[in-house]
């Protein structure tokens, strides 16, 4: 049995098709009159299939790309057991998809929410041990298996909130300090730490070239756990806890900063290869993973921390930036700058868009959020965000019928 990423990252971008779709809906009902559907449950489908059925099967199956051409001596039916795993995500994915926009958190989307889960452990274990088959100086290796480490480590923050709506003993602080949990070993975790392991791969850093490449692993791990407290400052931390916490925020920024312009340094002309269309979108991802560093250091802050997690719109800035602006737009621009999928004008035109309309969506969030702490109604803003997910939507339908029609057979790694 052989593995197709061709085929698995065909759903990878229809998967963040449908994404973006559900984000058209909650925004027209938002904006417009819609009366059809739950808001709510529209929410959850939508953010729990971002998380299984785009981005961490997304990073899955280009992670098995890695394996397959930096692993040796490889075992009969060594992709078996990948095929499988992707093939049971999805199905939690979609099950989850349909069964939150239908009941909302039930049975079966609890069901589907928790089998996602042990899929996510299966992949980890499997993973981790065909690491060995890759030599021990890819600096990768580091980074793939603290991915693997923060997204089983997130999930403790999923069963505790299943342990308090299981006993409905649901108390406000516990509730949102799971949820931050979660999410913050998520998307600072799991997604970061796999997306810097495919960086590496892409610019093919090695220590040989410079020891700071595998320092800043250990460095950005370390500070991962008590950066967790960012989100969590409005509530009454130990002084020892805080001044734990803000260290860590420091050593994001200033190691950021100083990798950044050490790949820059060193990988220049390797950048300069790439189409102009590729280097803006990795130029904006940079750009957006600059800012999300620096609001993280702004918020050790306590009271502009209390303040920021007390409106909405600034949380919701905040997560789309992560999610959109950095994850995704990164996870696109390596399947495109690797030619895992076809490099058509059209599909090249589609990514422009989707890009325009990321762009769109983080200012007018960005402009909502600043007018809330001064309770300012700015006119026309849900609609206004209607029109930049509307543009989303429409990158994303040119660049899939593009991609989609041609793909490239070999794999350039």
């Amino acid at each position: 049995m052989h593995f197709n990423p061709k085929f698995w990252l065909r759903f990878s971008i229809v998967n963040l098709f449908i994404v973006a779709v559900l984000g058209l809906l909650m925004r027209y009902k938002i904006g417009f009159e819609f009366p059809y559907f739950d808001q709510k449950n529209i929410q959850h489908s939508h953010s729990h299939f971002a998380f299984a059925g785009w981005i961490s099967h997304t990073l899955i199956v280009l992670m098995i790309i890695f394996l397959e051409k930096k692993a040796v001596n490889k075992f009969q039916n060594f992709y078996k057991n990948y095929n499988s795993i992707l093939s049971l995500n999805l199905i939690c994915a979609y099950g989850m998809l349909i069964s939150f926009i239908i009941e909302g958190y039930g049975a079966i989307s609890i069901f589907f929410s928790t089998m996602s889960i042990i899929v996510s452990y299966a992949f980890g274990y499997r993973f981790w041990n065909d690491l060995k088959f890759v030599e021990k100086e890819n600096l990768s290796i580091n980074w793939f298996k603290g991915a693997i480490f923060f997204n089983v480590l997130s999930s403790i923050g999923t069963f505790f909130l299943a342990y308090m709506m299981a006993t409905k003993n649901i108390l406000q602080n516990e509730y949102l300090a799971s949820i931050y949990y979660y999410l913050h070993f998520q998307y600072n975790g799991w997604f970061f730490f796999a997306c810097m392991g495919l960086l590496i791969t892409l610019f093919n850093l090695k220590s040989t070239e410079n020891s700071f490449y595998q320092k800043s692993f250990w460095l950005f791990f370390t500070a991962c756990i008590p950066a967790y407290f960012l989100s969590t400052l409005w509530l009454k931390l130990p002084v020892w806890l805080y001044f734990l916490t803000i260290t860590a925020a420091f050593i994001q920024v200033y190691f950021w900063f100083k990798l950044l312009f050490t790949i820059i340094k060193s990988k220049q002309i390797d950048f300069q290869n790439y189409p102009v269309f590729l280097r803006y979108i990795l130029l904006f991802v940079g750009t957006a993973l600059t800012i999300k560093f620096l609001l993280q250091l702004g918020s050790v802050i306590p009271a502009l921390s209390q303040l920021a997690f007390g409106f909405r719109p600034i949380v919701i800035a905040y997560l789309h930036l992560v999610l959109l602006a950095i994850i995704s737009l990164f996870l696109l621009f390596y399947i495109f700058a690797k030619h895992l999928l076809f490099i058509s004008k059209g599909a090249k035109n589609g990514l422009i868009l989707f890009s325009i309309g990321v762009f769109l969506n983080e200012l007018f969030l960005a402009i909502q959020g600043m007018a809330s702490f001064s309770y300012t109604l700015i006119p026309k803003i849900n609609e206004l965000l209607f029109v930049a997910a509307l543009v989303m939507v429409s990158g994303l339908s040119i660049m899939i019928f593009h991609a989609l029609k041609k793909v490239k057979i070999s794999l350039i790694l």
